[in-house]
């Protein structure tokens, strides 16, 4: 079972929303990309077209299974806080989410997942194969949209993350099971695997806007840092939240023998009865009856996941800290609300 770490709210930075209140914090978001999110959706549908019918079959399981579309909406936001006003971001965004939507067909895939987003996964329903086929086939249309919008800079953004992603995935995988895993070592497997991805999709809208080359770091490092506080918080509910605001099972990280910063921090603060526990269940893959209880009270016992959702504050301010350099504006407000809900998810 899964136990909710509740912590005070400590920081009260730019948009800042009330503890609990995390629906609310990406209402400023979802109001002010609306109009081009649809435009978005209507673009993902129609390129999730095939005459092979189970290609849209296995995409659209997906695709409508509920997702908050982040990533995609960070793209329409940025490019809106750069005051873009052509195009090309609608494409771009879609792109982004293909990517998105083909690595969690992969990584189900690679990690034996049976759920994903509340709902079977789609390797349950049609197999290991379709899932990874069908992955390609969304990459191949996201990089044809990257190429229909004309941007060399953009293709070559995305189309770096996208190997960087592979390469975290591969990262993640040699370090599967392997308890000698630093703290360093994880953030550098969640920089690449996770971050990568939010860094690109803020990084398109200001190249598209032809802004400064300072603005367009500034919002990569939005993104970066956004990216990995985001991955921290869902760290921490794999093993501190509930099943229905993970959308798969407590545990999965557990029991799959993955090794995330949780974990990391119980380790390197156990003695060695908690470290031998560890190796059994994560190296040796020795799981018992109440090992998943056991290993919650250790992190309890050792504020493991207390101090995974404070370094994940750590780096939502920094990603706050790096859009100062915009004025102040509705689509900057929406940027640093979109952090509190990241973050706010562990309450």
């Amino acid at each position: 079972m899964g136990v909710v770490v509740p912590l005070e709210d400590k920081s009260q930075g730019p948009g800042k929303a009330a503890p609990g209140k995390e629906s609310q914090a990406i209402d400023g978001l979802v109001g002010l990309v609306a109009a081009d999110m649809a435009r978005v959706n209507s673009t993902i549908l129609s390129r999730s077209i095939s005459d092979v019918s189970m290609i849209p079959e296995v995409a659209n399981h997906l695709i409508s299974s509920g997702g908050k579309r982040l990533r995609p909406m960070l793209t329409l936001a940025t490019a809106g806080l750069c005051g873009f006003g052509g195009e090309g971001h609608i494409k771009l965004a879609a792109s982004v989410e293909f990517m998105h939507t083909a690595t969690l067909l992969h990584d189900d895939v690679v990690d034996e997942s049976d759920m994903r987003r509340g709902k079977l996964a789609a390797r349950m329903l049609w197999g290991n194969e379709a899932s990874v086929l069908v992955g390609d086939f969304l990459l191949g249309q996201a990089f044809k949209m990257m190429v229909e919008v004309g941007s060399l800079p953009c293709l070559e953004v995305l189309s770096s993350a996208a190997a960087i992603i592979a390469e975290g995935e591969v990262m993640q995988l040699s370090a599967a099971k392997d308890t000698q895993t630093t703290a360093d070592d994880y953030l550098a497997v969640i920089r690449a695997k996770t971050a990568a991805l939010f860094a690109a999709a803020c990084e398109v809208g200001p190249i598209m806007a032809e802004r400064s080359k300072a603005d367009i770091a500034a919002c990569r490092s939005y993104g970066a840092n956004l990216g990995i506080a985001f991955q921290l918080i869902d760290d921490a509910l794999d093993y501190g939240g509930s099943a229905a605001k993970l959308g798969k099972n407590v545990g999965d990280d557990f029991r799959e023998g993955k090794i995330t910063l949780p974990v990391v921090l119980s380790f390197r603060r156990g003695d060695d009865a908690e470290r031998a526990f560890w190796k059994r269940t994560l190296e040796d893959n020795d799981i018992r009856e109440g090992d998943l209880e056991t290993a919650l009270s250790t992190m309890r016992k050792h504020q493991a996941l207390e101090d995974t959702i404070e370094r994940a504050r750590h780096y939502g301010a920094m990603a706050r800290d790096a859009l100062q350099i915009f004025p102040d504006s509705k689509w900057r407000q929406a940027l640093f609300d979109v952090v509190e809900f990241c973050v706010s998810r562990a309450h």
